[in-house]
């Protein structure tokens, strides 16, 4: 299906993805231990380690929403001013350069400077930050982060047809957040590899599993990149491929046994032969049809193929997403829930896998309801979900206790 990101050779993401966040954990666990055994104030001694963690935790996650960098007028008044912002970001990305590359560089972030500011200004629904792709040109971008769908389709086969098992859904709920009923594991972050077609397949097996076994295991996208020989691994995928590729394997294995490596290797057979969850098939949404793909995600988490290569989704950091995009379908995501604002703005809730540090905490709100039947960025063109009838999975090897 896609190569998103295929080979994303100018960064460290390993290493731009540890940050605040870790380091707020240590503080807050260490500030409870304190807190409980020392003699502070009577009503702060009284208080339950619970709420203490509660109040720090929401702290944390104040914090972790800063993803990206902010800037003011006064930080890109002058070529001076801009060269000290770019440097702030360098280093909190941890990037090397040398002189003449920095200067290139240094060029490209002050245009995506320019242009993240004339957005914002602009009064859109959505906000645009200064993340780790602040210094790659969209043209850079598009190359390593996504590739054409479509030509994947073209030499794969035509979409497949089949069944349904929503249509009849009625009486939908307003809202859904799977994340909310615990159906939804944490955002990953799939690295200098194009295997955004795992990341999305894994979703919906994640979820669907949690509904049926109401257990939430966090699965490996490494096996499909290793092992599904009808995708390409870092080079791109199909999403229906990965789930039909866990099917006639019996299942797939957790993450903790298969871990993640973010680069195509050798299927790793012992581990392969340790599957923790099986599926017994997936289906296809009806495509260009909004309303299909609502009733699909109101019954579990839908993988789908989107337009990614604009230079707003680049930056993308809060809002409901409704820039300009199209349908040359390159990156494979899942939608994970719907809604609306205050206001009536419909969206879908999207999950990525471009890190925490990129856009809502690693998610983005689409607007939903719009005129063309492909749906925004052609979210409704190419959808699909895994189906699991039953509770039951293999039975895990000695080894698999600890998921």
């Amino acid at each position: 299906m896609q190569e998103c990101d295929v080979a994303f050779a100018l960064y460290n993401t390993s290493i731009t993805n540890i940050y605040y966040p870790h380091i707020i954990a240590l503080i807050i666990f260490k500030l409870i231990l304190i807190i409980s055994v020392s003699p502070f104030p009577v009503f702060i001694r009284e208080m339950e380690v619970g709420k203490i963690f509660l109040i720090f935790l929401l702290l944390a996650m104040v914090f972790g929403l800063v993803n990206g960098l902010e800037f003011t007028e006064k930080d890109i008044a002058s070529e001076e001013s801009l060269w000290d912002l770019y440097q702030r970001w360098r280093s909190d990305h941890t990037l090397s350069r040398d002189l003449t590359e920095k200067q290139k560089r240094f060029n490209v972030f002050k245009t995506n400077v320019m242009h993240i500011h004339k957005v914002n200004k602009m009064g859109r629904p959505y906000k645009l930050k200064l993340n780790k792709f602040a210094d790659m040109t969209n043209h850079e971008f598009r190359n390593f982060y996504s590739s054409k769908v479509k030509h994947f389709r073209m030499l794969h086969g035509s979409r497949p047809i089949t069944g349904f098992m929503h249509e009849k859904a009625d009486n939908l709920p307003t809202s859904v957040d799977w994340r909310k009923k615990g159906a939804v594991t944490g955002v990953k972050d799939q690295g200098q590899c194009g295997s955004c077609w795992a990341f999305s397949a894994i979703v919906g097996v994640e979820g669907i599993n949690k509904i049926k076994t109401g257990k939430l295991v966090s699965l490996s996208e490494q096996e499909l990149v290793d092992c599904e020989k009808d995708n390409e691994g870092c080079n791109g995928g199909l999403m229906e491929n990965a789930y039909e590729f866990i099917k006639k394997n019996g299942g797939v294995t957790t993450e903790r046994i298969y871990p993640y490596s973010a680069r195509d290797s050798h299927c790793d057979s012992s581990k392969r032969n340790s599957p923790v969850v099986n599926i017994d098939g997936h289906e296809m949404v009806p495509e260009n049809d909004e309303d299909a793909l609502m009733k699909a995600v109101a019954n579990q988490p839908v993988s789908v193929a989107i337009d990614a290569s604009g230079s707003d989704l680049q930056f993308y950091s809060e809002g409901v997403f409704n820039g300009n995009c199209g349908t040359e379908l390159d990156h494979g995501v899942a939608v994970v829930g719907y809604g609306a604002t205050h206001d009536g703005t419909k969206y879908w809730i999207v999950k990525n896998s471009w890190g925490t540090g990129w856009g809502e905490q690693g998610y983005f709100r689409m607007q939903r309801g719009i005129d063309a039947k492909e749906g925004l960025c052609g979210i409704t063109m190419e959808a699909s979900y895994p189906v699991k009838l039953s509770p039951d999975n293999p039975k895990p090897a000695p080894s698999t206790d600890e998921l």
